[in-house]
């Protein structure tokens, strides 16, 4: 198994590379990564102590090559067990991992299916787990901190149903008999309900932060589900990390990719657009959250831009970098737009691999290369500053909600909504121009979604985001809410000030109560989204909130045609 990395840049960017990689070869980049040394990302003591506990991932292909036949039994295990079904409940980190290696090789037969959950939209909650037998499923919490909102609401549900449905049967199993966790050691695991009557709970190295935790339990633990076999995707990335110790930077994967991503952000080519092969194209998702939140902080970040439709090569600005990710042998997922996008001056960056299994190498070369880019950028690229600002400010909506107040209401502050049925299409398209704004170069259009994920919705998504950039010639990005608060939120609020961003709601015919809890489902998504826009806002970022209504495919259409006309 290997993987290509071919570079075609302009001659001024060559330039600027070859600079970097001679500083890293006189700075001994490559060795100070391997060696844990926390120097190459600041000076400053504190962050250096605490960067030396985040870097665990580093050791993951070793530490978990030896977990391997634990693993693969316990996958075995539960499928004899008579599971058909398995819901991997978690955000970000712990949840984007299992769904790249679900979307790209499936379930084996006779192992078991994977759904994973990670949208608080009533809607989407039922649309996942309401078809499901709740005693032939297996309920997987995944949160780092034992803490994050959304999975212990999952898991609230889920514990509610199973425990229904074991009183229905008659059963003296126990609830706790159908859920497992993968979390941290000590408080983490702690913090979530019945820890202690679990099936299984699985004890992630503390040092490994969830964006770089795909090759840990977070994503190792649904693989064996799906009856993966672990040995060639950790053989895999054990190969990946060697070449990556390769002390010349010019030679070594990962080191070199992040000296190209850091080089180019710094010099105006930030926003990194991801073309991937068809079976591939899940992993975008993983490498947005890795870049975006990893980068994006201090005034700086590269915007990852995945799943945006292609264009043809005059349609972009210069701050674009693009990355072609295909198997060897396969079709150009660009339909030949490399060599004019190369030709046009735009940086192209292109990897081909053996076979899907080298994702495993993957990645482990992008959270160096990730971690190189920080270094670049002069940030640390492992800790996360900004997200708690949407977060505070989702409690306080929350808070009015548990006090018997409206949920809805403005307790965070931030824009208003605006009711898409109550404006006109003149009106639709004065908010649209004025929110925008004045136009000015580099800058990026963002779609926020918190509404149930579709592929309906997907498609109008997308003419949304292709009207928008042959429109205007930004770069677009696109996200489900509350999933890329885990995921880009971190750039929107710490990077570069360069966003415009729509945010879109949606009613809740059918909400959907969290058992135990003093709010629904509806109220989390909403508070949630209200928590966003004013964090936003409070960064003086230009933000339009529309509300779709109760049918938000007619909705989406709707604003689909505005964007185009």
């Amino acid at each position: 198994m290997s993987a290509e990395l071919e570079l075609r840049l302009a001659p001024v960017d060559e330039e600027r590379l070859a600079a970097l990689v001679d500083h890293a070869r006189r700075d001994e980049w490559p060795r100070r990564l391997m060696d844990r040394d926390a120097t190459l990302w600041s000076s400053d003591l504190a962050v250096r102590r605490a960067i030396a506990d985040r870097l665990g991932w580093l050791d993951s292909p070793a530490h978990f090559t030896d977990q391997i036949a634990a693993l693969e039994g316990f996958g075995d295990g539960i499928r004899a067990a008579g599971f058909t079904t398995a819901v991997v409940m978690g955000m970000g980190g712990s949840s984007l991992a299992p769904e790249v290696l679900h979307r790209t090789f499936g379930t084996t037969q006779g192992y078991l299916d994977l759904r994973v959950l990670d949208s608080t939209d009533p809607a989407a909650v039922a649309a996942t787990v309401d078809a499901l037998d709740p005693l032939s499923t297996l309920w997987i919490v995944a949160s780092k901190s034992g803490t994050t909102t959304e999975p212990l609401a999952f898991l609230a549900d889920a514990w509610a149903r199973i425990t229904a449905a074991l009183e229905a049967a008659g059963s003296n199993q126990r609830p706790g008999d159908f859920v497992v966790a993968i979390t941290d050691p000590g408080r983490s695991v702690e913090a979530i309900p019945h820890h202690d009557q679990l099936r299984e709970v699985f004890l992630n190295p503390p040092d490994i932060g969830g964006r770089y935790a795909a090759l840990s339990y977070v994503g190792l633990v649904p693989a064996s589900l799906i009856g993966l076999d672990l040995d060639p995707l950790l053989a895999s990335a054990s190969m990946m990390l060697a070449g990556c110790r390769e002390p010349e930077p010019d030679r070594n994967p990962g080191v070199l990719l992040g000296l190209v991503l850091g080089g180019l952000a710094r010099a105006g080519r930030d926003k990194l657009t991801f073309v991937a092969d068809p079976s591939l194209a899940s992993f975008g998702a993983w490498a947005e959250q890795l870049i975006a939140e990893s980068t994006g902080k201090h005034g700086v970040g590269i915007v990852p831009v995945d799943r945006e439709p292609l264009g043809a090569a005059e349609a972009y600005g210069d701050d674009r970098v693009f990355v072609s990710i295909e198997l060897t042998g396969g079709a150009d997922p660009t339909g030949g737009l490399l060599a004019p996008l190369a030709a046009a001056g735009h940086p192209v960056i292109r990897i081909a691999i053996d076979d899907p299994m080298d994702l495993g190498g993957e990645f482990i070369r992008w959270e160096v290369a990730t971690a190189i880019a920080g270094a670049v950028l002069g940030i640390d690229p492992f800790d996360q500053p900004n997200v708690e600002e949407a977060k505070n400010l989702t409690r306080a909506v929350l808070a009015k909600a548990s006090d018997g107040g409206n949920p809805g209401g403005e307790a965070a502050g931030g824009p208003p909504v605006h009711d898409l049925d109550g404006l006109s299409d003149a009106d639709l398209a004065a908010l649209l121009r004025e929110s925008m704004g004045p136009d000015h170069p580099g800058r990026y259009l963002a779609i926020q979604a918190f509404i149930a994920p579709s592929p309906e919705a997907d498609a109008a998504i997308e003419r949304m985001r292709a009207s928008l950039r042959d429109r205007t010639g930004h770069a677009t990005t696109a996200g489900y809410g509350p999933r890329f608060l885990h995921s880009t939120g971190q750039l929107h609020k710490g990077g570069a000030p360069i966003g415009w961003f729509l945010q879109l709601t949606s009613t809740h015919p059918a909400d959907r109560d969290i058992p135990g809890w003093p709010y629904t489902f509806g109220h989390l998504i909403d508070a949630q989204a209200q928590g966003d826009a004013a964090a936003l806002a409070a960064h003086d970022l230009p933000v339009l909130r529309l509300r779709l209504g109760d049918d938000p495919a007619a909705g989406l259409a709707r604003l689909a045609r505005a964007l185009a006309g």
